[in-house]
């Protein structure tokens, strides 16, 4: 449908939304959410309605064009501070949630990484700041208008503030004319209301925020895809599965009043079918590893979506955790949302994580989480900061009013004690099995290595057995260096590399790869390759093989990890069950560790010793020994204070209200993905395409393996760096030793 003012753009390029789509987006996007939260859908409206208004302002509008050449001179204009000079258009009832609707849905209105919150202008510009909202001139002059020359912003005023007053008026909203000084007074009025915020959240500024992010990511897509949002699914599915003695939870009632859950089984029990049988609502289904949710992913579709018409595209896999910005060496961590309302949504606990340190958007996600079912599944905690996030977690998903559904094979007790407390004994339905049953799982033989070297023997014998073998690097530039031998050592065998510096398009090809699920594409027969292949073949890969993916090698040579990360790799070797496999060992090598610290990353070194010496050398490993062997290298749980960055303790709130903070603690203490690349050949697509296409070309990568490179950055998306092609293989993925600008093709070159 034509928009009645086209030449009013909330958006620039590649979509060039117009200022009246944009809010009709937003509006039934906000609405649908503030229904689904229990929160007044006609205020809801209004503050959607207002909170772009100000982008009518000529000044935003220029800014938008082609014409406009960002200078580092240019004053700061904020649409959002603009948009509420037409609060007095509104009862003063409904002044305060519009206003934390309208005031922040961008920036903190404190601390704000470029000054640009309301209060940090006010510091930088005194009175003046109201004058950089409420003027219109021309770019290209002199800004620096003074106040004397206040006759000069009336008559601007009272040029634009026309244009916003019809669009307004399309939309129900009563209008009147409003002079220059009731707009200042009313800016006057959010800039106290901000300054005497107290601490807490607000509810009003996350459902905003989550409205404006999913009509900006879906666009005009918007009004079909609110339609199923905050459906409950159906998972009944996996009431089918039950009573197969395969799979022992699978003969466990999923039903207590307890509202939350703790299982603690090994790997192939059943867990994640359990789990899933708790759940009563909306589900938030949380991974270790960024690269291991696609599977699970596609494996919860698969299952579900035959009880579930329409659902499909309510089942949501959320890429990436976070977007980093940078100002004048400053990093500003900020959450990116996914989309509000998801049936489903499978993610990782960096994710969540925004709830517990306040990051950009988090309002959002804590809005979204409320009342939801959280799964917690296979949390790995071998560092002393991630064991305090968890716990953390734990405490604002139960404050949040979530049902916990926690699955482990290889939590150390100590932990487990702790979210007990956390959570309440009494409140926690626990499900364990008992040491006959762990007898039934026992399928490794385990063997100690005192170097890869050593591994080059077994490698060529298992390939003359025609076995399946799979090689576990720690770091990706092992893994790749490994891949590159074998091929040349094993030029006629099946050989695949996988690990998360793909593409995240190439990333669902090479797992289909891995598991055996690609389907010849004239036959429509599955490909037999790999994990379900016949005869021998090689799997090089990382931590991305640990947990979600369903593959059954029959070897494995692999790193020392931490005790908890190594049984997990283990449960890739031997994984199928069947009457003839039970019983049956296969062989897992486990490398010793190395002499240095830095060459154990991104592991603590003195876990890694603990780890190897607590395995068993030549013999079986007991599934009954594991609880054992877990407390034996993590004795302690020694949590790193974080409640000084957290923003909930002891049931207080610890941050003011309509402010955020830049970044969490996990992107100081951890190496996280947090930035993504695209190779230049990809730039031009990537710029074309919308919110979810753009994904499939993104790269993750560790900010400090690109952030100070000097290489160019995309303006559009999640703003990738853009790496030179020679940095990407499609076999090996993103190669760190071409992160350079020296390595461009100037030819193609974007500047």
């Amino acid at each position: 449908m034509s928009s009645p003012f086209p030449l009013l753009l909330a958006k620039g390029k590649p979509d060039y939304t117009t200022v009246v789509h944009h809010l009709d987006h937003v509006s039934v996007a906000t609405v649908k959410a503030a229904q689904a939260f229990g929160m007044d859908t006609d205020l809801a409206r209004k503050g959607s309605i207002l909170h772009d208004i100000g982008k009518i302002h000529p000044t935003f509008q220029f800014r938008l064009t082609n014409k406009y050449q960002h200078s580092p001179f240019d004053e700061p204009f904020r649409h959002e501070l603009a948009s509420l000079l037409f609060l007095p258009l509104f009862e003063r009832t409904i002044w305060p949630p519009l206003i934390e609707m309208v005031v922040g849905h961008h920036k903190s209105v404190r601390g704000d990484l470029k000054e640009r919150g309301i209060i940090d202008l006010q510091v930088r510009f005194g009175e003046r700041a109201f004058y950089l909202h409420a003027g219109a001139w021309n770019e290209g002059k002199n800004h620096n208008i003074p106040l004397s020359e206040k006759a000069l912003h009336e008559e601007a005023w009272q040029q634009w503030s026309q244009e916003a007053l019809a669009v307004l008026t399309y939309y129900g909203i009563p209008t009147r004319p409003i002079n220059l000084d009731e707009a200042q007074q009313a800016y006057n009025e959010v800039l106290m209301y901000c300054k005497k915020a107290p601490d807490g959240f607000s509810e009003w500024r996350g459902l905003l925020m989550a409205g404006d992010h999913f009509a900006s990511a879906l666009i005009h897509k918007t009004l079909d895809q609110t339609q199923q949002l905050f459906r409950k699914p159906d998972l009944t599915h996996y009431q089918r599965r039950i009573n197969n003695p395969l799979y022992p939870l699978s003969r466990v009632s999923a039903d207590s009043d307890r509202p939350h859950t703790l299982v603690t089984a090994c790997t192939g029990a059943g867990k994640t079918d359990f789990l899933l049988r708790r759940c009563q609502g909306r589900v938030f289904y949380t991974l270790p590893f960024q690269a291991s949710i696609n599977s699970m992913y596609g494996r919860i579709r698969d299952d579900i979506l035959p009880d579930n018409p329409g659902l499909d595209e309510q089942i949501r896999v959320l890429h990436a955790a976070s977007r980093l910005v940078v100002e004048k060496k400053k990093v500003e961590e900020r959450t990116l949302q996914g989309h509000v309302g998801s049936a489903i949504k499978v993610l990782t606990p960096h994710q969540l994580a925004s709830i517990v340190f306040g990051t950009p958007g988090y309002e959002a996600t804590l809005m979204d989480l409320r009342g939801c079912d959280v799964i917690l599944d296979e949390i790995h905690t071998y560092t002393q900061i991630t064991r305090s996030i968890v716990l953390k977690i734990v405490e604002m998903l139960r404050a949040l009013g979530c049902r916990i559904h926690i699955g482990t094979a290889t939590m150390p007790s100590i932990l487990m004690d702790r979210i007990r407390q956390i959570l309440d004994p009494s409140s926690i339905y626990e499900v364990s099995l008992t040491n006959e049953q762990l007898d039934k799982f026992d399928r490794h033989t385990v063997h100690k290595l005192s170097s890869y070297a050593d591994a080059s023997d077994i490698i060529g014998k298992a390939i003359t057995a025609g076995q399946k073998i799979l090689v576990v690097a720690n770091r990706v530039e092992i893994a790749q260096q490994r891949y590159t031998e074998l091929q040349a050592t094993y030029p006629d065998i099946s050989i695949l590399l996988i690990h998360s510096r793909f593409k995240r398009g190439s990333r669902g090809n090479l797992e289909r790869r891995l598991t055996g699920k690609r389907v010849d594409k004239t036959t429509r027969e599955p490909i037999r390759e790999f994990n379900t292949a016949i005869g021998p073949c090689i799997v090089v890969s990382t931590q991305v093989v640990e947990v979600s993916l369903d593959i059954s090698f029959d070897m494995m040579i692999t790193d020392t990890a931490p005790l908890d990360a190594l049984i997990q790799r283990f449960g890739r070797v031997n994984r199928k069950r069947d009457d003839t496999t039970i019983g049956k060992f296969k062989p897992v090598y486990v490398i010793a560790p190395p002499e240095n610290v830095d060459d154990a990353k991104p592991y603590e070194l003195q876990v890694l010793k603990d780890s190897f010496a607590a395995l068993p050398g030549d013999d079986v490993l007991h599934e009954r020994d594991v609880q054992r062997l877990i407390d034996q290298v993590f004795p302690t749980v020694d949590s790193i204070e974080i409640n000084k960055e957290a923003i909930y303790v002891n049931g207080q709130w610890e941050i003011e209200k309509l402010v955020h903070r830049p970044k969490s603690v996990l992107f100081e203490k951890l190496e996280i993905d947090s930035m993504i690349c695209i190779t230049q050949d990809d730039q031009p697509a990537y710029e074309r395409m919308g919110y979810e296409e753009r994904m499939s070309l993104e790269i993750p990568v560790r900010y400090h393996t690109i952030a100070h490179n000097g290489l160019d950055r995309s303006p559009v998306g999640n703003k990738p760096f853009v790496v030179p092609n020679r940095a990407y293989d499609k076999d090996a993925g993103l190669l760190k030793d071409f992160l350079k600008p020296e390595f461009y093709d100037n030819a193609n070159r974007f500047l």
